[in-house]
């Protein structure tokens, strides 16, 4: 079983972001504490939502850090130290340029990728060897078009891709949960080969 105490979703917070491709990760924690009965509520103490789900031998603390992309390692330190999680217990979910839309991976550790959240968690934690979980949003093809892209609206075609992929990679953390990160890999992979077929 994995030893996974800690999912967080990256986004922006406020109601002229919640529909942006760069919320991909919000997006996906919230649906995530949805299929187990949960709803993220209000943590001042921790600058964002979080709730806790237990089953069993699990127990997961949810967190969707509510200060900007670009600060969300506060939040993430924060309640990683309060509750002694360490980065290899943590699993953080955020959109990927790299990958086109209806693609997601999972990655342990490595670089950021210019990606400013992972940058700032990075950062506050002092370690690049938590677990992540890219959800794919697309390139708009050029360098300068990037911050339009990612703080813009997805097409329908485009956003019910992401949301099937979200769909299945909240299964395969419960796989991953429940049994290992190859069971997990497995999952989206096999989604991924059916979806091309």
């Amino acid at each position: 079983m994995s030893r996974i105490r800690l999912l967080v979703g990256l986004g922006n917070p406020g109601p002229e972001y919640s529909q942006t491709r760069h919320n991909a990760g919000f997006w996906l924690v919230e649906q995530f504490a949805r299929s187990h009965g949960h709803q993220l509520q209000p943590d001042s103490k921790f600058f964002g939502n979080t709730t806790r789900i237990q089953q069993g031998a699990l127990d997961l603390r949810v967190l969707q850090p509510m200060q900007f992309m670009n600060r969300s390692g506060n939040a993430v330190a924060l309640l990683a130290h309060f509750y002694k999680i360490l980065p290899e217990e943590i699993l953080v979910a955020y959109d990927e340029l790299d990958l086109p839309a209806g693609v997601a991976k999972f990655k342990t550790g490595g670089g950021t990728g210019g990606h400013n959240g992972i940058k700032d968690i990075v950062a506050r934690l002092g370690s690049q060897n938590f677990h992540r979980l890219r959800i794919g949003i697309g390139h708009p093809g050029d360098k300068s078009k990037v911050t339009g892209w990612v703080l813009g609206k997805a097409p329908a075609h485009e956003q019910q891709l992401m949301d099937d992929t979200i769909t299945e990679a909240c299964r395969s953390i419960d796989l991953l949960l429940q049994q290992d990160m190859r069971a997990a890999q497995q999952h989206l992979h096999s989604f991924k080969a059916q979806r091309e077929k």
